[in-house]
């Protein structure tokens, strides 16, 4: 992510001799303990958790990759700074997050005349199409042994992200939440302020929606996917006959 300004001025800041292998293997309360302490390791272990859920929250509110960095960015300085007035009544996870969501909230009042979760609606009808970028992951597209599939999967992506992305703003935060993060419903309903009966809804309906969009941008490929016709028909054809002995016969006429 980009540099917002100089390094966060957490006090007493210092590094981990147990190094981030050994931050990766702590439970999330310990990473909070180390994190309280000033340990660099586990404020890097903390982010390394949290960075793609904070990132796609941000971004399901901005519709932009960059504003969405930023925004991950202040919400960690924050967090990190007020470590100590966190009491721990939701998980550290949830906590970031509603952080990243009331920063790209208030960005989205700040950029609008429209407020809240409204503004994000009209972003959608008005900015249909835009996608969803999400961080990249070790390994992802970047197996060489199979460009083929490295392809198609980048197109299916882009595809999934665009057709979230024009989703109107109170699906598509729902939908990323637990379909894409995998939040649980009580979790979701906990960042976005909803309860559990309104987020089961709006995932219903969130997906729902997304399918028709891909039915939408699909159905001419869908029905032209699996084509068995030119060298491919004529090479099966011939090879069923052969081994029906019929190989060079002519169709009876007539």
């Amino acid at each position: 992510m980009r540099d917002g300004g100089g390094t966060v001025p957490v006090a007493g800041a210092r590094s981990d001799p147990a190094g981030a292998a050994a931050a990766a293997a702590l439970s999330e309360g310990e990473l909070l303990s180390l994190a309280r302490q000033g340990a660099a390791a586990a404020f890097r272990e903390i982010m390394r958790r949290n960075n793609r859920r904070l990132f796609r929250v941000a971004r399901s509110v901005l519709r932009d990759a960059a504003e969405a960095e930023d925004v991950v960015q202040e919400a960690y300085v924050r967090a990190f700074q007020g470590l100590s007035g966190f009491r721990g009544e939701a998980g550290l996870s949830t906590w970031l997050t509603r952080i990243a969501l009331n920063e790209a909230l208030g960005r989205l009042r700040r950029r609008r005349t429209a407020v809240g979760l409204g503004a994000v609606d009209a972003a959608a009808r008005e900015e249909r199409g835009a996608r969803i970028l999400m961080f990249p992951m070790a390994g992802q597209d970047g197996d060489t042994s199979d460009p083929e599939g490295a392809v198609a999967r980048r197109q299916i992506r882009r595809l999934l992200e665009a057709a979230i992305g024009g989703l109107p703003g109170r699906f598509r935060l729902v939908l990323v939440a637990r379909d894409v993060d995998g939040m649980s419903v009580e979790e979701t309903a906990d960042v976005l302020g909803l309860r559990p009966e309104t987020v089961r809804t709006r995932l219903h309906r969130a997906r729902r929606l997304l399918r028709a969009a891909l039915e939408e941008r699909l159905g001419d490929p869908l029905r032209g996917a699996f084509p068995f016709d030119g060298a491919r028909c004529t090479r099966l054809t011939e090879a069923v006959l052969a081994r029906l002995d019929l190989a060079g016969e002519t169709s009876p006429s007539g």
